[in-house]
């Protein structure tokens, strides 16, 4: 079972209903017990840091995640902003991130892009996958996702980055450290190649 974690933020019902293109069985659950229960989490998020941070907090299911995750160690994948919220901090805002991979989430530096390119980033961007993972097993050629975002994961470890995408500068676009997967781009929106990264999530984890 694929559970959706509801902490008042996130494409909840988009991310199941994708889920449920590919034959995934997926809930949406906000009570403790549930989460407790699952066999892997999304973690989903969108908005500004801070707000989904402190909802997240909020909502008192830190410990449940931090178990899950960092003790049980099962496959967690976090999307957009619940990516970002992997890291330990943000430039965004204040509020700490769950850390459970070190660095910190950055914003684009328009110095470093053309008159053309403007914040925020949204439309289609390749990817690049710099490590290898289940998420991107048999994956389709020249492989493309949905992104809406002006902040982006940046680790301290380069190793910890899972694809890199280019937006006038190359960015780190997703992120894996062991069980803890974050995604910037959306695979709910990113038709056939966001439906084989939620049917790799559910097959090979």
């Amino acid at each position: 079972m694929i559970t959706i974690v509801d902490y008042g933020v996130g494409n909840l019902g988009s991310i199941r209903n994708m889920l449920k293109k590919v034959n995934g069985d997926a809930e949406i659950a906000s009570d403790e017990s549930k989460i407790m229960d699952a066999t892997k989490l999304i973690l989903p998020g969108v908005g500004a840091f801070d707000t989904c941070a402190r909802k997240l907090r909020e909502s008192g299911l830190l410990p449940v995640l931090n178990k899950k995750a960092l003790e049980e160690k099962i496959p967690l994948l976090g999307i957009c902003v619940g990516c970002q919220l992997l890291m330990e901090k943000s430039e965004e805002g204040s509020e700490p991130g769950l850390g459970w991979v070190r660095g910190e989430t950055v914003r684009f530096d328009p110095q470093r892009l053309n008159d053309k390119l403007k914040i925020p980033h949204m439309g289609w961007s390749e990817v690049e996958i710099n490590q290898s993972s289940g998420l991107f097993a048999d994956m389709f050629a020249e492989p493309r996702f949905y992104f809406v975002h002006s902040y982006y994961p940046q680790p301290a470890d380069s190793s910890d980055v899972l694809v890199y995408a280019n937006y006038g500068y190359r960015f780190a676009a997703g992120i894996a450290r062991g069980n803890v997967m974050g995604v910037q781009f959306h695979p709910e929106k990113s038709h056939k190649f966001g439906m084989k990264l939620l049917n790799n999530f559910m097959e090979n984890f």
